[in-house]
């Protein structure tokens, strides 16, 4: 019989859970596995493409921002070996030109930080669009539209610093400065 989350009743659905912050992946861990999870984790895309090869997860939650590469590698690379992955991207570096791409790649969800295990469980669940999301009715700030123009141009050259800081006219350790640094809201 069929149980929550597709799989035998009895058994509990496969999650990897990718994110460098080892304190919050502990605490976002427990809670998932409270919520019904066999939670497998990796802190690096290396350590989760191992994972992958191992036994592709049935769901998954990737950090955006990992320290050897960008976490889309991971979406597509999941997507590739399981094509029923659930993938929710979790980034506290929300961009539009980057939640397009972890859509495009077979991402369900984009979710930015602070996200709870409840979101990430509600994301896994949600099969379509939410007509009524907000519409902001003040454009966004002149930071906001730097940032994503920036994050527009990395994802066109792959997450390549120094193609995109060539490509904007900019040195790149001024592009990795900017990068670090967090949009603000509007």
């Amino acid at each position: 019989m069929m149980g929550k989350y597709g799989t035998e009743r009895g058994e509990r659905p496969n999650l990897l859970l990718v994110e460098d912050d080892v304190t919050f992946c502990s605490v976002l861990s427990r809670a998932l596995e409270k919520r019904g999870f066999e939670v497998g984790v990796a802190h690096t895309v290396a350590d989760a493409l191992s994972v992958i090869q191992h036994g592709a997860p049935e769901y998954a939650v990737i950090d955006l921002k990992l320290p050897d590469r960008s976490g889309l590698t991971l979406v597509a690379k999941l997507k590739e070996s399981r094509t029923g992955a659930k993938i929710v991207v979790l980034t506290g570096y929300a961009s539009i030109a980057t939640a397009v791409e972890a859509i495009k790649l077979g991402a369900m969800y984009y979710l930015s930080k602070p996200a709870d295990a409840d979101d990430i469980v509600a994301a896994f669940h949600r099969e379509s669009g939410d007509h009524s999301a907000p519409v902001s009715e003040k454009p966004p700030s002149v930071n906001r539209v730097e940032w994503e123009h920036i994050n527009r141009v990395l994802a066109q050259y792959n997450g390549n610093i120094s193609a995109t800081a060539r490509a904007l006219s900019m040195h790149r350790r001024t592009l990795q400065r900017r990068l670090q640094k967090r949009p603000s809201k509007a």
